[in-house]
């Protein structure tokens, strides 16, 4: 496949001037679980021109229910097969990989040259500690969220909302884990489905 195949793909689906938006865009992810994967693998599709994806684990057995990974690639870190799979699917994305694990101390140099930033991190702490430093140390930046999509709830409690300037959290905001006991992938790509088409409208000044 040609660049000009794959350019000419997309703007028949979504227009050449978003196409040209998007393959000038860098997004960050943080963490490359189920909202993570799904995220990354909806970007790509849309002609991002690169990701800037960041996680410490690899592929688990379990994580084959709702994340974006094969079970050949279990055991393998999941920037790598991440990348493996995004450039299947894209072949001309950029990915910038970063196998560590989020702090505030690395925050910056990893996501510093991104447009936007998506959180799809496990836990509230960890979720908060990135969101706070993304606020106060990229000024300017704008962080994508992810809050509530666990369990077998209706999937229209999912919504976008703008929180404050820079800021915005996909989800239902109540459910979690471990009070559900489940996470199921249709829901969890319900939510994933929110953050990415966020981070489009975002980019082409769609959204507010």
């Amino acid at each position: 496949m040609e660049r000009s195949e794959w350019n000419a793909a997309l703007d028949e689906r979504i227009g050449k001037a978003r196409r040209t938006v998007y393959e000038n865009s860098t997004v960050g992810i943080a963490g490359l679980g189920g909202l993570g994967s799904n995220i990354a693998i909806s970007l790509a599709r849309a002609g991002i021109g690169k990701l800037v994806i960041a996680d410490f684990d690899k592929v688990d057995i379990t994580n084959l229910n709702r994340q974006q990974y094969l079970a050949s690639q279990i055991g393998t870190y999941k920037t790598d097969a991440m990348e493996m799979n995004l450039k299947s699917i894209a072949p001309f994305i950029g990915i910038g990989k970063h196998c560590v694990k989020i702090d505030e101390d690395n925050i910056t140099d990893i996501f510093g040259s991104c447009d936007i930033v998506v959180e799809a991190l496990d836990g509230a702490e960890q979720k908060a500690m990135l969101v706070n430093t993304v606020l106060s140390s990229l000024p300017g930046k704008v962080i994508v969220s992810g809050s509530g999509m666990a369990g077998f709830g209706d999937a229209n409690l999912i919504k976008t909302q703008k929180v404050m300037k820079g800021l915005y959290v996909c989800g239902d905001m109540t459910s979690d884990v471990d009070t559900s006991g489940s996470l199921v992938s249709a829901r969890v790509m319900v939510c994933a489905g929110h953050q990415a088409l966020a981070v489009l409208r975002l980019l082409t000044g769609e959204m507010d």
